[in-house]
């Protein structure tokens, strides 16, 4: 079973678009590295590729639970007290740094438990 992305254009300002432009640009140019753009404010924390590879199959395997209990984001909404759009999002990827109270709440919504293990 494969998934289709759906893009939506997304309706910027001219003044937003140069801005996005002159961003651009400036790390084209200046191809910052992680300590410079800790330093300078540009990126305000880090997260690494396996933890958020970690993060999106728990994630995955959530949502899945979710749609063999038959249930709807709304259905999650009401059960967990989140707000339908952030689980929404937080299935899509778009929450990278979800707090270990949201992801236990989504968990116990679909009527899953979460663990964690420290690894070395």
């Amino acid at each position: 079973m494969s998934t289709k992305r759906i893009h939506r254009k997304i309706k910027r300002t001219p003044d937003q678009k140069r801005r996005l432009r002159e961003i651009r640009e400036k790390f084209q140019r200046e191809r910052p590295g992680l300590e410079d753009l800790l330093s300078s404010g540009d990126a305000a924390e880090v997260v690494s590729q396996g933890e958020y590879l970690d993060l999106r199959e728990m994630l995955a395997t959530l949502k899945k639970r979710r749609q063999k209990e038959g249930l709807s984001l709304t259905d999650v909404a009401r059960r967990s007290g989140m707000d339908r759009a952030a689980i929404s999002r937080l299935e899509n990827g778009v929450f990278v740094n979800p707090t270990v109270d949201t992801l236990y709440r989504y968990a116990q919504a679909v009527g899953a438990d979460i663990g964690f293990s420290v690894r070395k």
